[in-house]
């Protein structure tokens, strides 16, 4: 009996989110429907290959083998579609690509807009968000992904990275007084990333100090690098935010950079992608354009407003 592939895939989607409701979200599918193609398959294999309570979906034996099969066989059949497409400079399907907001608007929009206007035929869906999706899951081709990189199962490529510095407002500065070295940072507030419970290390540009690691003492705490920028620039604190988005603040002097003489470890821009062996040509040329695009920028000059 022949199988349908789009079952299979159907069947892997769900053992992939834990559950049919998530699943059929994922795949834009009702839940009635993803349901009738995963008894239709059982029905056509003749074995139960998830068992079912109340609370969650589990694999049978029977079907943990087949979840195995039909990954290798799904990957193997998209990268034969891939593999026939390769030698042409068309690409088409969809690419899902997710990031935090201010980056996505900062690098990763321009350079899918720009990149969408070269692939006609590709279609092109955004997510930002301040967490860190499930690739499988929630069936995104592309994270990009800043800072350092949690061990996470996924491929990644570094595609650049960029300074991070410490800032206030003027008025934060007038009232708190100027900070002359790291150790006069303990004593002012903090505005900080939600969960984000670190010490920062800065090292003086010319030597003439060790490295020192100021404790973060999280006063106020925002989600999100723009909404520590806000809470900046209204005074409430100093924080440690990427100089790509408050380059146009440090110029037209809205916020001051503290400790100019020190430094901070640049941070990466990272691509991660699911584990396959082998990429889809859409994933593998949007990872070289936004490498590009992003060398491109931070030859530019600031922006004026």
């Amino acid at each position: 009996m022949e199988i349908n592939l789009n079952r299979m895939h159907a069947f892997v989607s769900i053992v992939d989110a834990g559950s049919l409701t998530r699943a059929a979200h994922n795949m834009g599918l009702t839940k009635a429907m993803l349901s009738t193609h995963l008894k239709q398959l059982e029905l056509e294999l003749g074995c139960s290959l998830l068992t079912r309570t109340t609370r969650a979906l589990a694999l049978t034996d029977v079907g943990e083998r087949f979840y195995n099969d039909c990954v290798k066989l799904l990957g193997d059949a998209q990268r034969a579609i891939d593999a026939a497409r390769s030698g042409q400079t068309k690409l088409s399907g969809e690419l899902r690509v997710t990031s935090t907001l201010e980056f996505g608007i900062h690098a990763v929009i321009p350079a899918l807009a720009a990149f969408a206007k070269q692939h006609v035929d590709l279609a092109v869906d955004f997510s930002g968000s301040t967490g860190l999706a499930n690739l499988v899951a929630e069936r995104f081709d592309l994270a990009i992904r800043l800072g350092r990189l949690e061990d996470s199962g996924y491929h990644a490529t570094t595609l650049g990275s960029f300074d991070i510095v410490l800032v206030a407002s003027p008025d934060y500065v007038r009232d708190n007084g100027v900070p002359k070295s790291p150790q006069d940072l303990e004593r002012l507030r903090w505005i900080v990333l939600s969960g984000f419970d670190q010490r920062i290390r800065m090292t003086r540009r010319d030597g003439a100090a060790t490295p020192f690691a100021v404790p973060f003492r999280g006063a106020i705490q925002a989600d999100s690098a723009e909404a520590k920028r806000h809470f900046t620039l209204a005074s409430a604190g100093i924080a440690v935010l990427p100089e790509w988005i408050v380059q146009d603040d440090l110029r037209d002097q809205r916020l001051v950079r503290l400790l100019p003489d020190y430094d901070m470890p640049r941070q990466g821009i990272h691509a991660v992608y699911p584990q396959t062996r082998h990429v889809p040509a859409k994933v593998r040329h949007f990872i070289d354009f936004l490498r590009e695009y992003i060398a491109t920028t931070q030859r530019r000059p600031p922006s004026r407003a």
